[in-house]
């Protein structure tokens, strides 16, 4: 029996029990998803220090994700103009986080890559990140900390076994997500 049929088997309510484990469901989401408003602004300060505008942050994930772009498909990504991503681009390498490189195999083709500036934003984020949760977990009990690695441990392999069944049905796991009732993606038959 794999970890997703012990979890079904286990671990599904009654019917009576449903809609308490629906309420469950729903305010664990409220908890994982809040971000007051003063956090966020907070969050929104920190990475804009030294004019990192959102737009920016937008065209660093989007070339951490897919690597070195040209400019069209950039544009094509962020859902602009190609003139506009040329401007955003001119921008950012006044900055230093991205450069203009020509193509190893197409010299005609400029691509817009990442400098070392560029790619530490992430890493700086990242890490503090890292510290204001070892701060905010270091406020709970050991039995706390234990049954949160237990629950996030749980919360990871549903994921998996979720990600695995999509692509087994040939979906996109990173996709639309399953309605809870039929496993099809919201919106979409089922």
């Amino acid at each position: 029996m794999n970890i997703s049929a012990k979890r079904k088997a286990g671990g599904r309510a009654t019917k009576g029990g449903a809609r308490a484990r629906e309420d469950v469901i729903s305010e664990l989401i409220g908890e994982m998803t809040s971000w007051a408003p003063r956090d966020r602004m907070s969050a929104f300060r920190s990475w804009l220090k030294g004019s990192l505008s959102l737009i920016h942050l937008n065209v660093l994930s989007v070339l951490e994700a897919e690597g070195p772009l040209p400019m069209s498909k950039l544009a094509d990504v962020l859902d602009v103009s190609v003139a506009s991503a040329t401007g955003i681009v001119s921008r950012m390498e006044e900055r230093h986080l991205v450069e203009r490189q020509h193509d190893r195999d197409d010299r005609r083709v400029v691509l817009v890559v990442p400098t070392d500036a560029g790619t530490a934003v992430f890493r700086t984020m990242a890490e503090q990140r890292r510290e204001r949760l070892t701060a905010l977990l270091g406020r709970l009990t050991d039995d706390e900390l234990a049954a949160f690695l237990v629950g996030l441990r749980a919360v990871r392999a549903a994921r998996e076994d979720l990600h695995a069944e999509l692509e087994a049905r040939g979906e996109d796991p990173h996709g639309p997500a399953p309605s809870p009732a039929t496993g099809a993606p919201k919106g979409g038959p089922g």
